[in-house]
Order: C-alpha cells, then sequence, then structure tokens
C-alpha cells in the first residue's frame, strides 16, 4: 500500500512563497500521475495541480504562481507556490491513484495572513 507524507506548510505573509513536498513509499512512482488538492474551511477539495511524466495541470486560480514538479529518483512531488494570496490559505493534500483508487496524504496547513 502506497503511502504519501506531506511536508513544508506553514504560516507566511501575502506575496511570499513556500514550496511542499510530497514523499511516497513504494516503487514505481514514476509510472504514475501526481495530484496536489487543497481544501479550505467551509469548501470543498479542490484539485490545484497535477503531473504526469510530462505534462502538467493547473487551476485558473494558481497558473502562473504555483509550479508543479517531480523528482522520480526521490520518489517526491514538489509544489512551488509563489505570489501567496489569502485566498491560497487552506490544507493542502498530496493525492495518487491505484487501481482506480485514491490515495491522500495527511495533509499540510497552509496560511496566507498578514
Amino acid at each position: 500500500q502506497v503511502q504519501l507524507v506531506e511536508s513544508g506548510g506553514g504560516l507566511v505573509q501575502p506575496g511570499e512563497s513556500l514550496r511542499l513536498s510530497c514523499t511516497a513509499s513504494g516503487s514505481d512512482f514514476s509510472m504514475y500521475a501526481m495530484y496536489w488538492y487543497r481544501q479550505a474551511p467551509g469548501k470543498q477539495r479542490e484539485l490545484v495541480a497535477q503531473i504526469g511524466s510530462s505534462i502538467t495541470y493547473y487551476a485558473d486560480s494558481v497558473q502562473g504562481r504555483f509550479t508543479i514538479s517531480r523528482d522520480n529518483a526521490k520518489n517526491t512531488v514538489y509544489l512551488q507556490m509563489n505570489t501567496l494570496k489569502p485566498a491560497d490559505t487552506a490544507v493542502y493534500y498530496c493525492n495518487t491513484r491505484r487501481t482506480g483508487i485514491d490515495i491522500w496524504g495527511q495533509g499540510t496547513q497552509v496560511t496566507v495572513s498578514s
């Protein structure tokens, strides 16, 4: 069973940057797409970014500010978040799928506030 562990969240001021990391256990990491979701209080969980072997996708709200990348040698996916806004405040979750089953990390809190 694959396990995902996120890190890198914290409290930052508007305009600052953070980099989230998500490390996966197990093998064949490079074969699977990886996803970052977020959930703000009182809102539904939303897809922020995804990365396959070479294709990436970003939600409109983060396009141009966030960058998703992966290091297959380290079984790790990253989310570089620049020019953060208060609206980016949420718990960020790493996700992947195996045989149609969603696998989630524990989440990491990102708070953007002055």
